[in-house]
């Protein structure tokens, strides 16, 4: 892998795919980056529309939803799902013969992938989630309000 063909950190399967820890219990989001080949880019397009119904129903039997992919310049994919055990639904996919099929078939569209595409995507750290900074800026306002009594 070289810095002029793979993003910065794209690929390293050593880095974390749970979400950010400042998320409590439940919902976790997780979008991660990967770079679809640009010769590529039409038959990748291709094979997402549709999915294979088979795959789609691996998914959200693995208990990935909201589960959306964005294609960017150059072949950047962004991809994001919410989940509420990102391990869990991890370990269902990689034990999955139909998502071993599809990821075997993905793989080729990848620049500088070591490892399905599912399991070695890129995350991403999020900084910002617009429902959890309301929630903590209606709490704190609670506790400075109950404070002022």
């Amino acid at each position: 892998m070289t810095s002029e063909t793979t993003p910065a950190g794209h690929g390293r399967p050593e880095a974390l795919r749970s979400a950010s820890a400042h998320q409590g219990a439940g919902v976790r989001r997780v979008c991660f980056q990967l770079l679809v080949r640009p010769e590529l880019l039409d038959e990748y397009v291709a094979r997402h529309t549709p999915v294979w119904p088979e795959m789609l129903a691996e998914i959200e039997a693995s208990g990935r939803r909201n589960y959306s992919l964005f294609l960017g310049e150059g072949g950047r994919l962004i991809g994001y799902y919410e989940t509420d055990d990102d391990e869990a639904a991890q370990a269902f996919l990689a034990n999955s013969e139909v998502a071993g099929r599809w990821e075997a078939e993905m793989g080729r569209f990848f620049v500088g992938l070591d490892g399905r595409p599912d399991q070695a995507a890129t995350p991403l750290t999020e900084i910002f989630h617009l429902h959890d900074q309301l929630a903590a800026a209606s709490a704190a306002a609670s506790d400075n309000e109950s404070n002022a009594s």
